[in-house]
């Protein structure tokens, strides 16, 4: 039955995927393959010094992920292998160079004469990422994908993985609407600039390679607040989408922005995920019994997303763009829930709180680990206040006991404190703008592609409407027991 709906839009297709290595793109290669094994080639661009090094990596870090195993069992081990070896063709390349600096000519002008569709989800997503490194990745990166696909003879549609949260910290409702350089007073050539003379700066006075990192991050920071977004991430992704708005011309491009992504609801089985993410981080942090104390605001509505729903969505976008061309002018989605499906913050700490009683962490030592009911705190003065008020003066004084003993007693007591301040007052400034966020995503344009894909009797292929999502069955049954079983 899934075959035969969604052989249309795919079969016979040929597709360059970019960041292949990346959480999405590996949910988006197993679906095609599950659902539709007569595409004609899938492109998978990733980092690699040669095609047999991509091979090698391709092998290693996507078809050995347990993402895999239930289309393993359920064409066979040996059937799967045939069918990557005769349709995947992982390519050794790079968004930040021109033509992804492929060496093989050859292959190079197939991909040129063959490709069909692009889905670009390279990306870094550090928020706090250098910012010379994040330019080169999701703004000159977006461009040179951009450049490719233009001189891409067939292309019917180039797909660009944003975040919702290029907005920005905004307030009330946030429409799918696009940048453009006009509505800013941003130059990429002017930031170019200022990244290559920060860069001499820092070469002249013979730093270490730790020192510069830290400085190229603080100039991300201040060059993203001095504009107005919050971190480097958000900032750099919305000038990557400034510049392929730009550029574009009369290429079909769609743009989804999904919001914080998690763990896989349904496909092709609840609770994968790979990679510590925005929400994972605190659950680590308060299963361990590091912390009981947040930053976050009790009555905003954290907007979560799983991940198989937003692959869902980009293939639901590609189809509806092929076929029918009222939608070119829609072509921005914000893959969300808050609108239609909202979570409270207050409910997300309620069930960490009943999950880890019900099933509490086993320590180092052996001995289950007993957690405490969560604390919001919903400001940095709140927060910090807390921190002076709870920690500094216990700091001190085991800092005095160590002096006292000559290091020899309590060193390590001291130490996990203090690196438990640092890291609380780090994650607390990293993750503010989505832990206080009063913005709710309008997704008119994604109800829209919802209603299309339930004509087309393809909403039980592409399912991602978040309003089916009961959150405490979702967080007790399937996210926090994925995040235990793969990041701990």
């Amino acid at each position: 039955m899934e075959l035969s709906k969604i052989e249309p839009f795919l079969e016979g297709k040929t597709i360059l995927i970019t960041g292949a290595t990346g959480f999405l793109a590996k949910l988006v290669v197993e679906k095609i393959l599950r659902v539709q094994p007569n595409v004609k080639r899938l492109f998978l661009l990733l980092r690699a010094s040669d095609t047999k090094s991509a091979r090698k990596r391709f092998n290693d870090e996507i078809m050995q992920a347990e993402l895999f195993n239930v289309l393993r069992e359920k064409i066979g081990a040996n059937n799967l292998n045939s069918l990557v070896e005769e349709k995947v063709f992982p390519i050794a390349g790079d968004i930040s160079i021109e033509d992804f600096g492929i060496e093989n000519s050859e292959m190079k002008d197939d991909m040129l004469k063959e490709i069909d569709i692009i889905i670009h989800s390279a990306a870094t997503t550090r928020f706090d990422e250098r910012y010379d490194i994040a330019m080169n990745i999701n703004v000159l990166g977006a461009s040179n994908v951009l450049k490719f696909a233009k001189r891409c003879a067939n292309v019917k549609i180039l797909v660009h993985v944003s975040t919702a949260y290029v907005c920005g910290e905004r307030e009330g409702d946030i429409v799918e609407k696009s940048f453009n350089f006009g509505d800013s007073n941003i130059d990429i050539d002017v930031e170019r600039k200022v990244i290559e003379d920060k860069l001499k700066e820092l070469e002249a006075q013979s730093l270490t390679s730790k020192e510069v990192t830290m400085a190229m991050r603080d100039l991300g920071h201040q060059r993203a607040t001095l504009h107005g977004w919050p971190n480097t991430y958000s900032f750099t992704k919305a000038m990557g989408e400034m510049m392929l708005g730009h550029l574009k011309e009369n290429l079909q491009l769609v743009i989804v922005r999904p919001t914080i992504i998690t763990s896989t609801y349904k496909e092709p089985f609840p609770g994968w995920i790979e990679g510590v993410k925005t929400l994972d981080t605190f659950i680590l942090v308060y299963g361990k019994g590091i912390s009981n104390v947040f930053l976050a605001d009790p009555n905003t509505k954290p907007d979560l997303i799983p991940g198989d729903m937003v692959v869902n969505s980009i293939l639901a976008a590609i189809v509806a763009h092929g076929n029918n061309k009222s939608y070119q002018n829609h072509f921005i989605y914000h893959i969300s829930s808050s609108k239609i499906n909202p979570l409270k913050s207050g409910d997300a700490k309620l069930f960490m709180f009943h999950y880890f009683t019900k099933n509490p962490w086993i320590g180092k030592n052996g001995n289950k680990i007993k957690v405490k009911e969560i604390t919001f705190l919903s400001s940095m003065d709140s927060f910090q206040a807390h921190i002076s008020r709870y920690y500094w003066p216990l700091l001190k004084v085991l800092q005095l006991a160590n002096v006292l003993t000559w290091y020899y007693l309590i060193d390590g007591t001291y130490t996990n404190l203090k690196r438990k301040i640092d890291m609380d007052i780090r994650l607390s400034k990293l993750y503010k703008p989505y832990l206080i966020f009063h913005g709710r995503f309008d997704d008119s344009n994604t109800e829209r592609l919802r209603m299309t894909m339930k004509e087309c009797k393809m909403d039980d292929v592409l399912k991602f409407d978040p309003s089916c999502i009961n959150w405490e069955d979702y967080f007790m049954n399937i996210h926090i027991p994925g995040v235990v079983k793969r990041l701990a």
